[in-house]
């Protein structure tokens, strides 16, 4: 089985994430970035089917030359190859470019049975991307899984909602969203680590994918952000001495702010 896992890196939810003073877009330089945590889901997810047959998992990235470290973590973890597609006319894409490239570069992988990816990336939580890649690349797209089983060429999930469970099954190949329901990533192992350094990982520009660079980038895109605002310093409380009106003053605030 041939299996692709779309994975993002994104700047570190701890770090000072900011804006770029040029185009608005979001500072990838100026912040530490990692695999999105919800991706490790669909990674673990893939060798977990991996290892209960055969197999190869191939994780595919786009974005700068950091992005590489999303793939060397799932390579860590006991995937088989990667793809990072890097190019400068990348840059800024919206959903409707980062699924086309992801489409192109899925297409150039061969023979998909199984695409998967988390539910959403950490630093849009759109949870977009998975339906418009199935779109794209003519496939049926089972979503927001808590448990995937595979067999007979066809694959069944749990979607837990708020008030019901769904069984939803569909023919291979398939795109399939997973949540952090579904298992517990693992942690590299030191094996793990020093093999990944000899698993192959190829490089594709737009030009190697046919993508026209005026299909992507922030020019492309459908939506603009016009101005960015820096979030005002946290001030401190209001301290109320309780000298027999503590109660009215509360309950005052409480209602000044709309929370009673």
């Amino acid at each position: 089985m041939n299996i692709v896992v779309c994975v993002k890196h994104v700047p570190d939810a701890q770090g000072d994430r900011t804006f770029e003073e040029s185009d608005h877009t979001v500072d990838r330089d100026g912040v530490d970035g990692l695999l999105s945590e919800l991706d490790e889901y669909a990674v673990e997810e893939a060798l977990k089917i991996k290892e209960a047959g055969e197999g190869e998992v191939t994780v595919l990235t786009m974005g700068p030359a950091g992005a590489a470290d999303a793939v060397k973590k799932a390579l860590q973890m006991g995937a088989d190859k990667g793809v990072h597609v890097s190019d400068e006319g990348i840059a800024g894409s919206d959903s409707a470019a980062t699924s086309l490239v992801l489409a192109e570069a899925i297409k150039k992988c061969g023979e998909v049975d199984l695409v998967l990816t988390g539910m959403a990336s950490t630093d849009g939580t759109m949870s977009v991307v998975p339906a418009m890649l199935a779109e794209r690349l003519g496939l049926p797209q089972v979503t927001f899984a808590s448990e995937v089983t595979l067999e007979d060429g066809s694959v069944t999930i749990r979607r837990d909602g708020d008030v019901a469970t769904e069984i939803v099954q569909s023919q291979l190949p398939a795109v399939v969203s997973v949540t952090d329901q579904i298992n517990e990533p693992r942690y590299p192992s030191f094996k793990g680590i020093m093999a990944a350094k000899k698993k192959p990982v190829e490089t594709w520009s737009l030009a190697d994918l046919g993508v026209d660079a005026g299909q992507v980038g922030l020019e492309a895109a459908w939506t603009k952000v016009l101005s960015t605002t820096k979030r005002p310093p946290r001030q401190q409380g209001l301290i109320v001495t309780d000298d027999g009106s503590g109660g009215a003053v509360l309950a005052q605030f409480l209602t000044m702010q709309k929370f009673v």
